[in-house]
């Protein structure tokens, strides 16, 4: 049981309660109820329709793969998909948004509760309540960056299907709500209904914060908008709590209100009064008839889902036996598991071709700015680099300077180590020559180790390693120098 998460303020400590709603864009060639593209940088105001832009007398037609794309992402969440639903309208000004209004749901959407777990720090797990997924419209977008005195609005995004992942208010700490956005992100990604890309805005979320003192009712809440980066989210939590204590105990009250980030100052600020659903006038769309789900559709869809981060993460642990923090790394995106498991396909030690995974190959790969996909090591070559370990060509020093010359090249490990002369040394005549110069060259040391400092053990280790050029076998080394210092 891991310990509740606490602020610590002037006047003791204070609790943090927070929702999340999730604004997943739906992958989709079309948008949610015209036929135009969804294709990210085109130019401006290219993919409108005559819907999008909200000319007269058009009617919406309901995009089926946009239906099932949300049928798979609640049965992904382990959520109730509702064979009803019903569109609103939700009415409000803006100028991204032609119609006046967002095809929205509201009390009836199409996913109704669910839930999933998050890791924390200490290991354990925190299940996270869903409250609901619904179908709704993208705005627009202003520009107000192009002009001295005038904004640009372009409509691309306007009509794009997204689905507003609405969490309980289970979280209590910043370090909880970026675990679920990567547990959840890692679902949507499995699943291919969104592809989390938050650079580009595909996911956004907003952050719903308030604190109180342990136990006691609920604060009120403020909602932070539009958060496009799991940093950002964490940073803008940890302003906000401070923000909001600072004001109840300076004697104040916090307004419900929607405030923004402000990543480049690190400090949120407001925007508006926080809107009630009454503030909206949702009513059914006349345009749209309720949605009715066959039970049938919902099972072919269950049938054919795909395994899941969290399935994968458990058969990683048990079919290759690799250790639960590496199998949570590379059970999370689809590219790097089918990589993983590539390369996992003969290997003597999985494990250790795992942890070579995460460790080095991901190091470089981040130090070159890529992903996986364009890995400069294919899955065979670093399986074949891990075989030299296993089978004991080499120790793990020197594959780290091979894994090097392999970035640089195309030649197998193998080559390498036999062009450079890399094979390690574990024959004992030679080992146990270099052992004794080690041990003649350092006299006081060898006095001091017997005398019961064993911790100069790791000195000789390392000096015989350095005397063999990091050549020697060290399981070989170990046994050789015990019986010599014995």
């Amino acid at each position: 049981m891991s310990t509740p998460y606490r602020i610590k303020g002037r006047t003791g400590d204070w609790e943090l309660v927070m929702g999340l709603e999730v604004h997943a864009q739906v992958i989709s060639q079309s948008k949610l109820f015209s036929g135009a593209s969804t294709l990210f940088g085109a130019e401006p105001n290219a993919n409108v329709s005559f819907v999008d832009a909200g000319f007269p007398g058009m009617l919406p037609v309901i995009n089926g793969v946009c239906v099932e794309q949300a049928i798979k992402t609640g049965l992904g969440l382990n959520a109730v998909i509702n064979t009803t639903s019903i569109f609103d309208r939700k009415n409000y000004f803006y100028a991204d948004l032609p119609s006046g209004y967002q095809i929205s749901q509201y009390q009836q959407p199409i996913v109704g509760e669910g839930w999933l777990d998050i890791e924390l720090e200490d290991g354990s797990t925190k299940r996270i309540g869903i409250e609901r997924l619904h179908l709704e419209q993208d705005a627009g977008k202003s520009i107000h960056d192009q002009h001295p005195t005038k904004s640009y609005v372009d409509l691309n995004r306007a009509g794009v299907a997204l689905m507003e992942i609405v969490s309980k208010p289970d979280l209590s700490a910043p370090f909880e709500a970026a675990a679920y956005i990567k547990k959840l992100r890692g679902i949507l990604r499995a699943l291919g209904t969104c592809d989390g890309n938050m650079e580009e805005g595909n996911l956004r979320c907003d952050v719903n914060v308030s604190v109180r003192k342990p136990g006691a009712p609920l604060g009120t809440r403020c909602e932070i908008k539009n958060v496009n980066s799991v940093r950002f989210v964490v940073q803008a939590i940890e302003f906000e709590a401070a923000r909001q204590i600072e004001i109840l105990e300076d004697g104040g009250t916090i307004r419900q209100e929607t405030r923004l980030y402000d990543s480049a100052k690190g400090e949120t600020r407001s925007m508006r009064g926080k809107e009630n659903a009454h503030d909206y006038r949702y009513f059914p769309d006349p345009d749209l008839l309720p949605l009715m789900i066959p039970q049938a559709q919902i099972d072919r869809i269950r049938a054919a889902m795909p395994e899941l981060p969290e399935a994968r993460r458990k058969r990683f642990v048990t079919q290759y036996g690799v250790a639960p923090q590496d199998a949570l790394l590379l059970a999370e995106e689809n590219d790097i598991a089918a990589y993983f498991e590539e390369a996992a396909k003969g290997a003597t030690d999985a494990k250790l071709l795992a942890s070579w995974a995460v460790g080095e190959l991901f190091a470089a790969l981040n130090k070159a700015g890529t992903g996986i996909e364009n890995s400069p090591l294919s899955p065979a070559r670093l399986r074949g680099l891990v075989e030299l370990i296993s089978n004991g060509t080499i120790s793990g020093r020197i594959a780290k300077d091979v894994f090097a010359l392999m970035l640089e090249s195309q030649d197998e490990a193998a080559a390498i180590v036999e062009a450079k002369g890399l094979r390690q040394v574990s024959d004992t005549g030679a080992l146990e020559k270099a052992i004794a110069e080690v041990l003649a060259a350092n006299p006081d040391k060898v006095t001091e180790y017997k005398s019961g400092k064993d911790k100069l053990f790791g000195f000789f280790v390392g000096a015989v390693m350095k005397a063999t050029g990091g050549k020697a076998n060290p399981g070989v080394v170990n046994d050789l120098l015990k019986k010599a210092l014995g």
